[in-house]
This record gives C-alpha cells, sequence and structure tokens, in this order.
C-alpha cells in the first residue's frame, strides 16, 4: 500500500503502462501468429502481406519500449527468410 501522494501516482501509472504495453505484445503476438501461418501454408503471394505487417507491427512495439530493439530483429529475420526460403 502506498503511503505518499507520488507512491500512489506512481502506481496508477504503472497500472496504465502495463495495460497498455499488454494490449501491444498481445497484438504482436497475433500478427506474428498470423504471418507464421501465412508462411506455413506455402503460398508466397499470400504470405508477403502478413509477413509485412509482423514486421511493421514489430518496429512499432520497439519504438514503445515493448519489445527489445535485437529480439524484434530477430524475429523479423527469422520470418522474413522463412519467406525467402518457401518455393517460388
Amino acid at each position: 500500500m502506498a503511503n505518499h501522494v507520488s507512491a500512489e501516482k506512481r502506481n496508477r501509472q504503472r497500472i496504465v503502462r502495463t495495460n497498455r504495453n499488454k494490449a501491444v505484445r498481445t497484438s504482436v503476438r497475433s500478427t506474428l501468429r498470423i504471418a507464421r501461418e501465412a508462411i506455413a501454408s506455402g503460398n508466397v503471394e499470400e504470405a508477403k502481406a502478413p509477413v509485412q505487417a509482423a514486421s511493421i507491427a514489430l518496429a512499432k512495439a520497439v519504438s514503445k519500449g515493448v519489445v527489445h530493439k535485437k529480439a524484434a530483429s530477430r524475429t523479423i529475420s527469422r520470418i522474413q527468410s522463412a519467406l525467402a526460403h518457401l518455393p517460388a
């Protein structure tokens, strides 16, 4: 339990930030799942748009500080590589 006004404010801010981060993280995971499913389907043309959307979502999450820069870079690299290795 917070004993100072400033501590109570920090608690309120923490709750708001946690909820915002949770929403961003959930949407990133959803777009990644959609992209991975599109890659698994094997159709290059259908997979390009979801992979691009996942890359953008990860970049936005990095800019908001929700996902680490190198973790996002690694994930983007892996899905781009998987897309590139699909038979044309």
